[in-house]
């Protein structure tokens, strides 16, 4: 039933009930607003919630009640009420709560993307209209509307909603652009008047309109940037110029440094007009780059980029005193720099400008268009301006300055992930490296010495017995961290070894605190530096590295955990001269997991221990103390899911690393791989992927199955019956348990094994066909007899994969098709009856119509032909298990097996003659993990030993396809007397002698 006017008081309690602190009036309050959603009217009477004027004071009501309206929106409203909606959200644009003002732009906004233009066309033209006679509150309300319903547009990303977007771009453009310079003439009237007439009660009056002028502009400036990005197809792609971007460009520009000098002046007088000072430069240096990235030929031009560019680097390189101080700003001048600088649209074309314009095609004019910009950078990017970019970078950005060391001091983790991990956009210095780093690139050979030339001055300027904080000290840091960098071009001028032995060995035998500085440097160098550091080398630098790790500061020690990792995981890591120092690296692991605060540092920490496991052998001394650290870690983690999944992957490199010893672990262990794979725990969708990962390792090395590891395996129908994302491992843990688990596994699960397979077979692509077909094959050679009854629903859509057309031109289905046919194959060997039995029934006969499979004769000689036909398609071993399958089939008292005589002894004596010793290719079925370490045939066997051990036990392989196709060739013989004598008769006399050959019989 509809809600109407009268149903608003209840309403209003409910919203009012909904915020209740107490429980038991707020559950109810939403259960009933929930049910209320959908029923019409529902937004309606929020509207008016909303909208009521004896309710304005009651903002957190009000703001409840646009968010239900939100959340409505896509719930199907009627027509007839949406349009009453539209109507009432534009009658109230004069909001003066901000809140709420900015609810209502969103609702509006939310309503567009679905109803405009076919059932909203004149939103924006009234909007246009209103603007004609608006107070300043009121315009600055549709433009908040404005930017919202635009920034929801441009997010479409279907042809036609472009193009809508584009038309809007052609209608609002022009006016806006107007405003807006309009508006900042008004701002900067105003501020000059502020800053003239600081005190007077005359101007303060203003300050309220001055502000929402501010804000006004500010929302324009962005519905430019909206309009100019996605109102235009990029001019990379279309190759045409974008005309708004060089008039828009250079104004904004302008803007920027209008504003700037007022930002130290209002920095302690107008703090609210300072704070638009910020956002205002900022936002107008983050559009150029927008711009620039979007429109990089239109940007490129003199007009635009020689002025941006410049701009860019005088404040980086000379800055005034107030930019300095302004870090947000120089960090979107460097940005925007870095943005030019790594432009693929800017990089000459090798192959030169093309003069004929007549036949000008669309990639020669992006050359041309490159090599006109590539010109422009050059000019403004002389030597001499790329060397004092370098130099300024290192002299300056990276230099480290009181606040940053007193950060240091107060909190060395906090400040080691303030440097080390912090997006390079928000922070000065991680920006001043990305742009170091890209500029280096851009110019290797030329700022290669320079770098060389700077560290070695800083190097003999402060020799490494300096223990003072100085200017030369912090310089040294900033080199080293420089020459860290760009190590990849550094190492054709400066010899690491000669580097470490005079330099860098003997930074670390210095221990005064203030060298923690130098120490982190250091420890960050020998990290970058891995590819570089040769045979001689790797001791000393391993034992410097263990030495850092156990420095007193935390910061030293997180690098050091770092570059540890990239040395442990480096393709030339030398385990035997790391052996030794394992010992000391496991203790400073747990003992810095231990002192460590922050997530990140843990996750850090977990992740060396991880890399250990996974790249060294001697890992069961240090068994019991991973143990131990294991569960302490899970513990604590309780909520931590990127944790935990660090965690998991350790624990897995562990399993693998045991190897068979890795029961030791179980008490441990399968408490934590129970919660990870349980598909209704809290975590579950975090956890899921590596548990099911470390589930397979514990399989594949288990020497014996447990029986709690046995209990768990309907888990794995369980994640299966909601999704097939992790099919391929759930097919490699099936296996394992097929393998280890034998028999008890078997009589235990069978249902569940039945339901799995009937699960995956038919509802997964052919990939997934192809990891699980190998299983069904080793389940049924494992378990001839009960498996196949018990699979039969499993076993009958692979006879309708046989008989089903469709393979011809596509080799994943043939190769479906063909391992199936090897499984009934092996069916009718090991278990004849049984396939007699399937072939017959009635329910596989409706499932073939139900498929379209038409179906003229017996379905077992159907299956014959199929064998006959893909015998070519599968390995040596299944052309066997084909072969014998065919000689079984000359026992059958049917006529038209005298028809096929030909064919089936030709195969029969092929695969006689060609051999079936290559089993190396049957040992995997979909064994795509790394964890199968094998630990030696003496020791007990891994999963793939025991699957070799299987294959090898195979029945096919103890079978003689020779001795059979004799014997049932004799029994054809007396079943079908002269008729068998025809067909025999009417063999080719070359294949009738290969088959004399094959049976020995010459």
């Amino acid at each position: 039933m509809a809600l109407s006017a009268a149903d608003l008081p209840a309403l209003y309690t409910l919203l009012v009930n909904s915020m209740s602190q107490d429980e038991s009036v707020r559950k109810p309050a939403e259960a009933a607003l929930s049910q209320s959603e959908n029923r019409p009217g529902f937004c309606s009477c929020l509207m008016e919630v909303i909208t009521a004027k004896d309710l304005v004071s009651q903002v957190d009501i009000r703001l409840m009640a646009s968010v239900y309206f939100k959340n409505s929106i896509n719930r199907g409203i009627s027509s007839e009420e949406k349009q009453h909606l539209k109507q009432k959200l534009l009658s109230h644009l004069r909001e003066e709560n901000n809140q709420i003002a900015q609810m209502l732009a969103v609702l509006i906004s939310k309503i567009a993307r679905f109803d405009y233009p076919r059932e909203w066309p004149e939103l924006f033209s009234f909007l246009a209209q209103q603007l004609q006679s608006a107070d300043v509150l009121t315009s600055h309300r549709i433009f908040m509307i404005l930017f919202r319903t635009l920034k929801e547009l441009s997010t479409k990303r279907l042809t036609a909603d472009q193009r809508t977007f584009a038309e809007i771009s052609s209608h609002l453009f022009e006016f806006c652009w107007r405003l807006w310079q309009s508006d900042i003439q008004t701002i900067l009237h105003g501020f000059s008047t502020i800053s003239q007439s600081y005190g007077s009660s005359a101007v303060e009056q203003h300050h309220d309109d001055l502000y929402l002028t501010c804000e006004r502009w500010l929302f324009c400036l962005k519905i430019i940037c909206q309009l100019v990005i996605s109102g235009f197809q990029s001019d990379a792609k279309c190759i045409q110029e974008i005309r708004p971007v060089k008039e828009v460009s250079p104004v904004l520009l302008n803007a920027a440094q209008s504003f700037l000098p007022y930002y130290t002046s209002f920095q302690s007088r107008h703090p609210k007009f300072w704070d638009f000072i910020k956002k205002a430069c900022t936002k107008l240096m983050k559009v150029l780059v927008a711009i620039q990235q979007r429109h990089p030929y239109s940007f490129g031009d003199t007009c635009v980029l020689q002025p941006v560019l410049n701009f860019c680097l005088n404040k980086i390189t000379d800055p005034e005193p107030d930019v300095l101080s302004f870090a947000q700003f120089v960090i979107k001048c460097m940005v925007m720099v870095k943005s030019v600088l790594e432009c693929k649209e800017y990089k000459p074309s090798l192959t030169g400008r093309v003069m004929d314009e007549n036949s000008v095609t669309l990639e020669q004019m992006k050359k041309n268009n490159s090599n006109a910009v590539a010109g422009v950078l050059t000019s403004l990017l002389p030597k001499e301006r790329i060397v004092l970019l370098c130099s300024v970078l290192i002299r300056r950005y990276f230099v480290l300055n009181s606040s940053d060391l007193e950060e240091w001091y107060e909190n060395s983790e906090a400040f080691h992930h303030e440097q080390d991990m912090v997006q390079w956009t928000e922070k000065l210095r991680p920006c001043a490296e990305a742009l170091y780093i890209v500029l280096f690139e851009n110019h290797s050979q030329l700022l290669a010495p320079i770098v060389v030339s700077i560290l070695q001055e800083a190097m003999n300027g402060c020799p490494t017995s300096v223990t003072e904080i100085t200017p030369g000290l912090l310089l040294k840091d900033a080199a080293y961290g420089a020459a860290a960098y760009v190590y990849y071009e550094l190492s054709n001028y400066l010899s690491f070894k000669d580097w470490f032995d005079g330099a860098l060995s003997l930074e670390l035998s210095n221990d005064h605190p203030n060298m923690r500085i130098i120490h982190r440097k250091v420890a960050l160098i020998l990290g970058q530096w891995v590819s570089e550091i040769k045979n001689d080398t790797k001791r000393p630098v391993y034992c410097a590295l263990i030495r850092l790790l156990q420095d007193k500061d935390l910061s030293v020690r997180l690098a050091a955990c770092r570059s540890l990792c990239l040395h442990v995981e480096d393709a030339s890591f030398s385990e035997k001269d790391f052996s030794d120092l394992l010992p000391v690296c496991w203790v400073s692991c747990f003992n810095l997991v231990k002192e460590v605060q922050e997530f990140d540092s843990k996750v850090q920490v977990l992740n060396l221990i991880s890399v250990l496991l996974g790249h060294v052998n001697e890992v069961i001394p240090y068994a019991n103390n991973l143990m131990q650290f294991f569960q302490m870690v899970w513990e604590e983690s309780s909520g931590e899911s990127l944790l935990q999944i660090q965690l998991l992957i350790a624990l897995r490199n562990f399993v693998v690393a045991l190897g068979y010893q890795s029961p030791s672990c179980y008490a441990m262990l399968l408490p934590i791989l129970q919660k990870g794979i349980d598909i209704n725990g809290p975590d579950e969708l975090n956890l899921l992927e590596d548990s099911m990962l470390l589930w397979e390792a514990t399989i594949s090395h288990a020497p014996t199955m447990v029986p709690q590891l046995l209990a768990y395996f309907p888990c794995l129908v369980e994640i299966l019956e909601r999704n097939f994302d992790q099919l391929q491992v759930a097919v490699d843990i099936t296996e394992g348990y097929i393998i280890l688990g034998g028999r008890e596994f078997l009589s235990m699960h069978a249902s569940s094994v039945a339901r799995l397979l009937d699960l995956i077979v038919g509802n997964v692509n052919d990939r997934g066909l192809l990891s699980t077909l190998p299983v069904i094959d080793i389940l049924i050679q494992c378990f001839p007899t009960e498996v196949p009854p018990l699979i039969s629903s499993t076993l009958q859509k692979l006879v309708v994969i046989c008989l089903c057309g469709g393979d011809d031109k596509d080799p994943s289905k043939t190769a479906v098709k063909a391992s199936s046919a090897a499984i009934l194959a092996r069916i009718w060997v090991m278990n004849t009856n049984y396939l007699v039995q399937l072939t017959s029934e009635s329910s596989l006969s409706s499932l073939l119509q139900q498929t379209g499979v038409a179906i003229e004769d017996n379905i077992l000689l159907c299956l014959v032909d199929i064998w006959l036909d893909k015998v070519d398609n599968v390995s040596s071993h299944q052309k066997k298990t084909f072969g014998l399958a065919l000689s079984i089939i000359l026992t059958l008292r049917l006529p038209q097996v005298l028809d096929k005589l030909d064919q089936i002894l030709s195969v029969c004596t092929s695969v006689i003659l060609g051999g079936t010793d290559d089993l190396s290719e049957e040992v995997s079925s979909g064994d795509t993990m790394s964890s199968s370490r094998i630990h030696g045939e003496d020791s007990l066997p891994s999963k793939e030993l025991r699957r070799r051990q299987i294959k090898l036990s195979d029945p096919i392989n103890q079978l003689s396809l020779e001795n059979s196709v004799r014997e049932n060739l004799q029994t054809c013989s007396a079943l079908h007397g002269e008729s068998f004598n025809s067909a025999m008769a009417r063999m080719h006399p070359a294949a009738f002698a290969q088959l004399k050959q094959a049976l020995k019989m010459l």
